[in-house]
């Protein structure tokens, strides 16, 4: 029977989702170079464009029909048969189409992640075939194994209550492999730009901060005590991680910062995502904090050590950081918080660490084989990477012919 305040919670909480990819362009906009704006906003907005069609026509369908294990199948094409009545399976008091729509602005975002491992380098025309074969070929599958009624990942017992495995750890490892494959920006002499707006990158982790909630206690899809301790743990490792963070970069750098203290929000936004509804606050806490020491390290440490261009860190911060949310489920998570959830390591539960491990390997191996394949397809018939003088110009003007800043005469 349909509830009018999980509708309500639900229809609000896919707006929420839906403001987090405009949030994105401001975070990964103010990184680039005032010469490529345009063009990680463009890819952001074309994504919300494209990723939703997709996702009327073909990706709900395969992401969530019933009857296969590994994809959903056909059944569900165009909306057939999603329609304004409850589907039990995934939600019994909420219209099918609420629910389908709420997932949607998950598989938008998701794809839009990944833009920023190749920032300022990458065709617009080859990036939106990548983006729609990424989305039917990587995201699908796996939010089917883990979401979809007969996933073999759910079957399993897996926990990821907002898209740890689904978004963070499919789209940071599709970043790993996108900037290794392209290469490194030109004429970066061994050092990353700074961001040429900072503030922007400031407004967009306040658009994100603010949508994550629908992100997260939203994935209760209800008004209810989940959604209620979903959203408190989510705050509460956010605002952890950027406390940490910054106390990090004052401790071993001389200074805080306020592009350290924004990462560090983030890290702690993405590790909470597949525990927010399995976990006390109290452990929000250690999995928000230890979250910022992990992709500190990852950002600041390994990234130069083994010198890879991602430009804006997407999988120091959301590979790594929701590798290590989807382990700390495994430890934190407890039927006292969720009776639909399951014990962790630290609850008596060493099995689900076990589960929790299994889940982040499997997602892992496809999303960098199926994201290996894809890109070279792509590349082998389209190119990836735009020339060199285009790269040198900048992507708003050679990809699109604008300008974000104009010089008035």
């Amino acid at each position: 029977m349909i509830n009018s305040g999980d509708t309500t919670w639900v229809m609000i909480s896919a707006a929420l989702v839906m403001l987090m990819t405009p949030g994105l362009a401001f975070f990964y906009g103010g990184m680039v170079r005032r010469k490529n704006i345009l063009g990680i906003l463009m890819q952001c907005f074309i994504v919300l464009c494209l990723l939703n069609v997709h996702w009327v026509l073909v990706g709900y369908s395969l992401a969530f029909g019933p009857g296969k294990g590994f994809w959903g199948g056909f059944a569900w094409i165009g909306l057939n048969g999603v329609g304004l009545e409850p589907f039990a399976a995934y939600a019994p008091t909420i219209p099918h189409q609420a629910f389908m729509v709420f997932q949607g602005m998950f598989a938008v975002i998701t794809p839009a992640l990944i833009i920023g491992a190749f920032a300022e380098r990458m065709k617009f025309s080859s990036f939106l075939v990548f983006t729609l074969l990424w989305a039917t070929f990587v995201y699908d599958p796996i939010c089917h194994w883990v979401w979809g009624i007969d996933g073999w990942l759910k079957t399993l017992g897996a926990l990821d209550f907002a898209g740890g495995n689904v978004v963070h750890i499919s789209a940071g490892i599709a970043a790993l492999v996108c900037t290794l494959m392209i290469g490194k920006r030109k004429g970066l002499n061994g050092h990353s730009p700074s961001p040429h707006n900072l503030p922007y990158v400031v407004l967009g982790t306040g658009l994100l901060w603010f949508g994550w909630f629908g992100f997260n206690a939203g994935s209760a899809l209800g008004a209810n005590a989940i959604a209620v301790n979903a959203f408190v743990t989510t705050n509460t490792s956010a605002a952890m991680a950027g406390l940490c963070w910054a106390m990090i970069e004052w401790t071993f750098d001389g200074k805080p910062t306020m592009l350290g203290t924004v990462s560090g929000i983030v890290a702690g936004l993405v590790a909470i995502t597949p525990a927010a509804g399995f976990v006390s606050v109290l452990s929000a806490l250690a999995i928000g904090g230890s979250s910022a020491i992990i992709c500190y390290l990852s950002v600041s440490v390994m990234k130069p050590w083994f010198g890879y261009d991602d430009s804006l860190d997407a999988f120091g911060v959301h590979g790594v950081g929701g590798m290590w949310g989807a382990l700390m489920t495994g430890l934190f998570a407890s039927t006292a918080i969720n009776p639909d959830g399951a014990n962790g390591l630290f609850y008596g539960n060493p099995k689900l660490l076990y589960i929790q491990f299994l889940s982040v390997a499997a997602t892992v191996a496809y999303a960098l084989v199926a994201t290996f394949i894809i890109y070279k397809a792509v590349d082998l018939v389209l190119g990836m990477r735009v020339s060199e003088e285009d790269e040198q110009i900048g992507l708003d003007l050679t990809q699109h012919h604008e300008q974000a800043l104009t010089i008035v005469e």
